[in-house]
């Protein structure tokens, strides 16, 4: 299911994975790590169906924002409260994603200026850097844009996959892909590729006007997740 989502709007398996594998798997680790290695690969084949849809220069800057945002981000973490924060954002998605539900659909989005990007790339780099939690921002910049659907899942696969693989590095430095984590990631392929065949089905019938209020309903639940965390 986790895939499915991710492979239908481009983000979402955490919001939906990471809560119902902590209640089966020992570690936050475990599930972090299964669900990079068991995603990967389905992800990487639809981003590849996906590039002639992408702006490389939106995604680069947003990109070059988020790393400029991590370290910032790491640092705050120091000396912010962290429960306020989480609170504040939590709240800032429901009401977000409430509000795009309660506007009427329409074609064409804003037109954002050339810093608009980058900006919401340090923003989503500050939360990244602070709680892992990084897509927010980006995922609100691409839905007011008024991105088709297959773009906007194409910018943020982009985005949130780059951001991905750089932690790949560090989670091998830390010793977490384990021989058991390995054979966990190889067990669950099989379901993933499912979820993610049933993703491209989905994401291809989906009307855009749905699209764009189940990516409103998404926001608003990952907003009800971080004020139940």
């Amino acid at each position: 299911m986790a895939e499915a989502v991710a492979i239908s709007f481009g983000f979402g398996a955490g919001l939906i994975a990471v809560g119902l594998l902590a209640m089966v798997l020992p570690t936050v680790q475990d599930v972090v790590v299964l669900l990079t290695l068991s995603c990967l690969l389905p992800e990487a084949v639809v981003l590849l169906r996906t590039l002639r849809f992408i702006s490389w220069r939106g995604a680069v800057t947003m990109l070059v924002g988020v790393a400029a945002g991590v370290p910032a981000g790491t640092v705050i973490l120091g000396w912010t409260d962290q429960v306020l924060v989480l609170t504040l954002l939590g709240a800032f998605l429901v009401v977000v994603g409430l509000g795009f539900l309660a506007l009427p659909t329409r074609q064409g989005g804003i037109k954002w200026p050339g810093w608009a990007a980058p900006v919401a790339g340090v923003v989503g780099g500050i939360l990244g850097g602070m709680f892992g939690t990084g897509g927010p921002p980006v995922i609100i910049y691409y839905h007011l844009a008024g991105l088709r659907k297959t773009a906007f899942r194409g910018q943020l696969m982009v985005v949130l996959g780059t951001i991905t693989l750089t932690r790949l590095p560090s989670y091998a430095i830390a010793g977490l892909f384990t021989t058991a984590r390995l054979w966990s990631a190889l067990a669950v392929f099989p379901w993933v590729l499912g979820g993610a065949l049933a993703g491209w089905r989905f994401h291809l019938e989906v009307p855009e006007h749905v699209f764009r209020r189940l990516v409103s309903v998404l926001l608003a639940l990952m907003g009800v997740l971080l004020l139940i965390r």
